[in-house]
């Protein structure tokens, strides 16, 4: 199933965006109105009447004309999407041969060569529709469609009272004609303007992608300069202060070196901390984020499980770059229909023993027995091949799905390797593949802590880290007091070393 339904998807990859599904779909479409006039209005004259010279040659009408039309349509089509100029002389052609074939199959009506019965008023409103479908296409404004179309109508009309008709079939065969190429018209030029608005979305929603990358960077130099504007322009001055201090043997070279040193200490501390704030996710951000993003690419997503209450600060970032990962994922590779979304957490109730050592977070191996881990799954559909399962671990690798190189979803790719490599700060794990039924399962286990006893010894413990917390106090009031002081240095101590710079160029001079 998957051959006859490559073309649709897409055999190279990137697979076809659902734009392209949507012009691909309107330009068949067109296709097949000349497939239709030749299979409908073209073979039949081939048996009418016994076939015979005269039947080869309105086959051969046909075949002409629904070729020309044909090409007009792809043409126009182009046209309206900005790909090329307007097809003036196509559409000047197709007018000619359908004026021209109206006007030899009202003669043939009128001399008796045709019957006029049943098949040759199809064959007569056939070729008028179809030809005024390809023309109102290439036309540029509303006015002119209409005019085009009154005109076929109007000039049916009166060349069959011009070649004898009576009065009412002639006004049949005109009304006939002007419903068929208003309907056909209508079609054609409602489908190329849908066609166009589809991608026109598709520039507006890049578009405002590109604006909020251009705003998001924005914000970031903004944050990047109010933590390193002032402590750099502090660093420079007392740089240079230092540097003149030196070169007269003074000793605040020294002291003006050493805040120097604790200003750039603790612009690197800033620095990271914005850092830091820029790498975090919300677990339960991205999960809406995702439901948001899916919904909007036309996909099913289902969130089960979203209560994040019981799970810390570091295991809500990991997984939330996971759902982050995936969400990417599904948009970029294959065709998901739908995508549903897991949070739970497994695992025993019992309580940890603190003696027991081991490098699971809950003083357990990970994922050992009666530990507590939360589990995410995110699973979709639209998988264009089947993989193999990926490895687990943070250093496990393998084919990730039917993603090519450097996806994503392979093992050589970055996508899930970065994964696995936040995971595995918390000794979690991630599995990643195709489960053989056209669907893609991406599973992320992280080992949750069990609750403790309240032991004497546990007592003795904490204690002890009570008196270590009032040390690191201690510490923490002594790094208190040199912020105060380099916040003062950076922030009123400017003057004091402008004044003091003053007098060394002074005693210079």
């Amino acid at each position: 199933m998957s051959r006859l339904t490559g073309w649709w998807h897409g055999w190279s990859k990137p697979a076809r965006s659902n734009m392209a599904k949507v012009e691909l779909y309107t330009r068949w479409t067109f296709h097949g109105f000349t497939i239709v006039e030749v299979g409908a209005i073209g073979i039949p004259q081939l048996f009418a009447g016994g076939g015979g010279q005269r039947g080869g040659w309105l086959f051969l009408l046909v075949m002409a004309h629904s070729a020309v039309t044909g090409v007009l349509l792809s043409t126009a089509m182009d046209w309206r999407l900005g790909r090329r100029e307007q097809p003036v002389r196509l559409i000047l052609g197709v007018s000619a041969l359908t004026g021209g074939g109206i006007i030899t199959l009202l003669v043939l009506g009128s001399t008796g060569s045709l019957p006029q019965d049943t098949a040759y008023a199809f064959l007569l409103v056939g070729f008028a529709g179809f030809g005024l479908a390809a023309i109102t296409l290439g036309l540029r404004t509303t006015a002119q469609r209409v005019y085009a179309v009154l005109g076929a109508g109007v000039g049916t009309t009166a060349f069959s009272l011009l070649f004898g008709l009576e009065w009412y079939n002639a006004a049949a065969n005109g009304v006939a004609v002007l419903a068929t190429g208003s309907s056909l018209g209508f079609s054609c030029v409602f489908s190329a303007w849908l066609v166009n608005v589809v991608w026109e979305l598709s520039e507006a929603r890049e578009l405002h992608t590109r604006l909020a990358i251009a705003e998001e960077r924005l914000r970031f130099g903004r944050d990047l300069h109010d933590v390193m504007g002032r402590n750099l322009a502090v660093i420079a001055l007392k740089s240079e202060l230092a540097v003149q201090l030196a070169e007269r043997d003074r000793p605040g070279a020294v002291t003006q070196m050493t805040e120097v040193q604790q200003i750039a200490q603790e612009s690197q501390r800033e620095v990271r901390e914005v850092v830091r704030g820029y790498r975090e996710a919300d677990l339960h951000t991205e999960l809406e984020g995702a439901r948001g993003v899916l919904k909007a690419a036309g996909i099913d997503c289902r969130i089960k499980g979203d209560d994040v209450g019981g799970l810390s600060a570091e295991v809500q970032s990991a997984l939330g770059w996971v759902v982050r990962e995936a969400t990417t994922n599904v948009l970029r590779h294959g065709d998901a229909r739908r995508c549903t979304v897991q949070l739970s957490q497994t695992g025993g109730s019992g309580v940890a023993d603190p003696s027991v050592g081991g490098s699971g977070v809950g003083g357990g191996p990970a994922g050992g027995s009666g530990g507590r881990e939360a589990v995410l799954t995110v699973e979709n559909d639209g998988v264009p091949a089947a993989g193999t399962r990926a490895g687990t671990g943070s250093g496990g690798t393998g084919s990730g799905g039917p993603a090519g190189k450097d996806s994503g979803l392979s093992g050589t790719g970055s996508g899930l390797a970065g994964l696995r490599e936040r995971l595995a700060a918390l000794d979690g794990t991630l599995e990643a593949g195709s489960t053989g039924d056209g669907c893609f399962l991406l599973t992320a286990r992280v080992p949750l802590p069990l609750p403790r006893t309240d032991t004497g010894r546990d007592r003795r413990f904490s204690d002890a880290g009570e008196a270590g917390d009032a040390g690191d106090a201690g510490d923490d009031s002594d790094v208190a007091d040199l912020t105060d002081v380099t916040g003062a240095t950076g922030a009123t101590g400017a003057t004091g070393v402008t004044d003091e710079a003053g007098e060394t160029r002074t005693a210079r001079k």
